[in-house]
């Protein structure tokens, strides 16, 4: 009987050990696969040597720092603006195209010094904004520009006058041409363009909203290519550029530029099926960064080669809005996803 009763536990001790082999693995804390993937999330890569390796564990721990530094570019062209605004009455200097005057346009092969010749006119039209450009064709100099903010009732003899003077053309022998634009047709134009531009603003909130489907990041891609704008805007003004109709093309062009790549950021982050957010700012970075610096190559060159005014505005405008781009998407937009995913407990 005894011997039965010691069988029955080595029995007992038999079956215990194979109840605890056949435990799953999962339910071992330490080795199960869930646990593994959450620290993968939370320590992202170990700390890289050299000075690449410095700048992405900066960047990695330090967004809401970096954060710091869009704002800031915002507030200073918000107060620039302002104080814009009320020393001289807009907001940005306008051409003739967009607040009215007049422009005569001189065709000749003969080279003029432009500046001499706007600082005449300017010293016989003191009371008035006037602006010299070279009229080109086919990268030849055909001619010249003068526009200025003459109303219909200043007489612009002493523009043809002038350049007689300066070219040695006899007044009678000059080719020229007046085109007048009525002050209330350029402000007319100049507030339809701005509706136009908030029901843009408007509409790409309502599609960036109906494809993410989710408010906060909806929200801070718009929030970005606002701030692009009005960065873009004070630095404009700081170089004392004069916003003309193709200046205004030209920002309508760099609102699609700037929400190209915070909807590619966004679509990576928010939509990603695998990895880390780290994982997926990164990817977004070298696609992203790339296309910006193509562009940016592309716009410089048709810069340095366009003769145009047109051109030229249209051109330096992109490259401002592209380069100012670069620090909105890259430190403002990772940054309010990073902290928005944060706070819903993903990483």
């Amino acid at each position: 009987m005894a011997n039965m009763n010691h069988l029955s536990k080595k029995a007992k001790r038999r079956e215990l050990a194979k109840a605890k082999r056949a435990l799953p693995v999962e339910a071992v804390p330490e080795h199960s696969e869930e646990t593994h993937h959450k620290s993968t999330h939370h320590v992202h890569h170990k700390k890289e040597k050299g000075i690449k390796g410095s700048i992405k564990y900066f960047y990695e721990h330090n967004y809401k720092v970096l954060l710091l530094i869009p704002i800031i570019l915002l507030v200073l062209a918000v107060a620039q603006i302002g104080l814009q605004a009320a020393f001289t009455g807009d907001f940005v200097a306008k051409a003739t195209s967009i607040k009215g005057g007049q422009t005569l346009t001189f065709l000749t092969g003969l080279e003029l010094d432009t500046d001499l010749l706007e600082q005449k006119i300017d010293l016989a039209y003191p009371a008035n904004d006037v602006d010299v450009r070279t009229l080109t064709s086919s990268g030849v100099g055909a001619g010249y520009i003068v526009d200025a903010d003459f109303d219909e009732n200043v007489d612009n003899t002493r523009v043809i006058e002038i350049f007689s003077e300066q070219s040695g053309i006899a007044q009678s022998e000059i080719e020229f041409s007046v085109n007048m634009i009525g002050s209330s047709l350029g402000d007319s134009f100049f507030k339809e363009t701005i509706v136009a531009i908030l029901i843009a603003f408007l509409f790409m909130g309502i599609v960036v909203f109906l494809y993410f489907k989710v408010f906060i990041p909806s929200l801070a891609v718009v929030w970005c290519a606002i701030s692009d704008i009005v960065i873009t805007l004070a630095i404009f003004n700081l170089f004392g550029f004069k916003l003309s109709t193709a200046g205004i093309a030209a920002f309508l062009m760099l609102i699609g530029y700037s929400v190209d790549t915070d909807i590619l950021l966004s679509t990576r982050v928010l939509k990603r099926k695998e990895g880390s957010v780290m994982d997926a700012i990164y990817s977004s970075i070298k696609t992203g960064t790339t296309m910006t610096i193509t562009t940016i190559a592309a716009v410089s060159v048709a810069l340095i080669v366009a003769n145009s005014a047109v051109m030229q505005q249209i051109m330096t405008i992109l490259l401002i809005g592209l380069c100012v781009d670069l620090v909105i998407t890259w430190l403002q937009n990772t940054a309010l996803l990073r902290w928005y995913l944060e706070k819903k407990g993903q990483h």
